[in-house]
């Protein structure tokens, strides 16, 4: 009953949020910790292992769905510069820091454990602010790609610090090991599942069943892996590429159903957790009086732990986005141009005209503008990943001590994401307005070129499909109306607003119904050849299988309510 009552307050927060143009996760968060103090007040429990569990597996499954593969791909770099790499230097960093300053007894284990709690950034607030502010293409890729594997490696770098601290064994003894092990065995057993979902949809036909059996494989794939000691957050993402891919294909009903579906699973989940995390902030300090904790130590040692995280980030991005365009500089102003015969430049290096390999070639390795920077770099919100982290410390260590500074480390990890949620939760708006960050020209020139090659591609897929009907066409019509049967679904093929709208059960509905249905399964089957052969992108045509589907579900709608 307390979490029902949690999920409704939250949803009503969040509506009222929405009305009056205010980010729905900030104010659920602050109206969380002002209930968190009414008397009487019992916030709800859950085991850390049930929000791994339970709330984390759908929210990454929903955005690998919507997300493209050859944009990850093409983003691969600052994906894993900031989803790997920024993980594991922020969690040292904090680690280096707070053993060093003895702010609060932390040994570099149990500072460690801390680290590795902290580094995860959550992107679903930065993801959401971005959408709506406009934030360009790339941008936008990067940070929902980070957000896709970050999780992984702060998870496996948590187990390997908290194993140290409190004298357990891993799966793998080695660190790196174990590491590289979960990397791998955790998207093979997800990649697994969704070939076995595809396989098992094609032969449901049924969009009802497809989409409950879609709810079952995030849970599927998290706990197949975890159970093999592989990372079940990386098995999540690669099931839900797989099955995104190849829901391309599928019927237009999975697709329409599963996008309401699973919008509503991420909005009904993101309002739970940001609601979960305000309503403790009581509770916490209640278990830090019960450990005998000094408050003012705690409240020292957090605020220098938030400072490190809000500050490595910006000089991270710097180091990995920033020196490319210094390097550029200088090289184009100590450079001399070098000679057609070949030779060396005035730095001594040598330009090869090695043609890209294939996968080389796949990669995007312009930079990014020193405001798009500016702009990553503050969307280090931490959330759900930091909150059940922290939850997840062992009560006690093998020997049976309890586990050393164990409210501390949660009280600072609270802190920290309910800092930087809101700190750089109210101020990334209006940076990104002060920036003026939205889609630049190319990125909407893009767009557009983009959209315009996918309509040219279904629409000679149409012209192709009725040129073959009006060489053959089906006995039983006169010419005109099959005439009329071809101009009208020529029209609808181009034109979204113009619904057709067949009179009755007639041998024309059924021609007309059969035609515009084989229309629309060239026009998908040409997108899919066109994708699959490099020659359209992904997002492009994912938009206009929607366009596509919207146009089916109207014309079915027609035709079922005349039958």
């Amino acid at each position: 009953m307390e979490l029902i009552l949690v999920v409704v307050g939250a949803i009503v927060v969040a509506a009222i949020a929405n009305q009056r143009g205010l980010e729905p996760a900030l104010m659920i968060v602050v109206v969380g910790i002002a209930a968190s103090f009414l008397p009487g007040f019992t916030a709800p429990e859950l085991d850390s292992h049930v929000l791994l569990t339970v709330v984390l597996p759908p929210l990454l499954y929903s955005a690998a769905l919507d997300f493209s593969f050859p944009t990850f791909m093409r983003n691969i770099k600052p994906i894993l510069g900031l989803g790997v790499g920024l993980v594991v230097v922020t969690a040292v960093a904090v680690a280096a820091v707070s053993s060093w300053l003895v702010v609060v007894p932390l040994t570099f284990g149990t500072a460690l454990v801390l680290g590795a709690i902290v580094a995860p950034p959550d992107a679903v607030t930065a993801v959401a602010v971005g959408r709506k502010l406009g934030l360009p293409k790339r941008v936008m890729a990067i940070l929902t790609g980070e957000s896709l594997i970050n999780d992984a490696a702060a998870l496996t770098l948590f187990s390997i610090a908290v194993a140290q601290v409190a004298g357990t064994h891993t799966f793998i003894a080695n660190p790196l090991l174990l590491f590289g092990y979960s990397a791998v065995l955790g998207p093979a057993v997800g990649a697994a599942l969704g070939y076995v979902t595809l396989w098992i949809r094609e032969r449901l036909n049924s969009a009802s069943l497809e989409t409950i059996q879609g709810l079952v494989v995030p849970f599927a794939a998290f706990i197949a892996a975890e159970r093999l000691h592989a990372s079940g957050v990386l098995a999540v993402v690669a099931a839900g590429f797989v099955v995104g891919s190849g829901t391309l294909s599928a019927g237009y009903q999975t697709r329409l159903q599963e996008r309401y579906v699973w919008h509503s699973v991420d909005v009904l989940l993101e309002a739970f957790v940001f609601a979960y995390i305000g309503l403790h902030l009581r509770f916490v300090l209640e278990d830090l009086r019960e450990a005998h904790e000094s408050l003012a130590e705690v409240a020292v040692g957090s605020a220098v732990v938030l400072a490190i995280v809000l500050a490595i980030r910006p000089l991270s991005v710097f180091v990995m986005f920033g020196r490319g365009v210094l390097f550029r500089h200088v090289d184009r102003t100590l450079s001399v141009p070098i000679p057609e015969s070949g030779g060396r430049g005035a730095l001594g290096v040598r330009k090869r005209g090695r043609p890209k390999g294939k996968w080389r070639s796949m990669i995007d390795h312009s930079s990014l503008t020193w405001q798009e920077n500016v702009v990553v770099s503050w969307t280090g919100m931490r959330g759900v990943v930091t909150l059940a982290a922290a939850a997840g410390i062992p009560l006690t260590t093998a020997d049976g001590e309890p586990f050393p500074e164990r409210a501390t480390i949660q009280a600072i990890a609270f802190v920290v994401a309910v800092g930087t949620l809101l700190l750089q939760g109210w101020t990334l708006p209006p940076l990104i307005r002060r920036l003026k960050v939205s889609a630049q020209g190319d990125d909407r020139a893009y767009h557009r070129e983009a959209t315009f090659k996918a309509e040219h591609i279904v629409h000679s897929a149409a012209d192709e499909v009725l040129a073959r009907f009006e060489a053959h066409p089906p006995d039983g019509l006169d010419a005109q109306v099959l005439t009329e049967i071809r101009d009208r679904i020529a029209r609808h093929s181009q034109d979204a607003d113009e619904m057709p709208d067949p009179e009755a059960h007639t041998l024309r509905a059924d021609v007309f119904s059969a035609l515009y249905r084989d229309v629309l399964a060239a026009q998908r089957a040409a997108l899919i050849q066109e994708r699959d052969a490099g020659e359209i992108d992904d997002e492009a045509v994912r938009a206009m299988l929607g366009r596509l589907d919207l146009q089916e579900a109207s014309v079915t709608a027609r035709l079922e309510s005349r039958l």
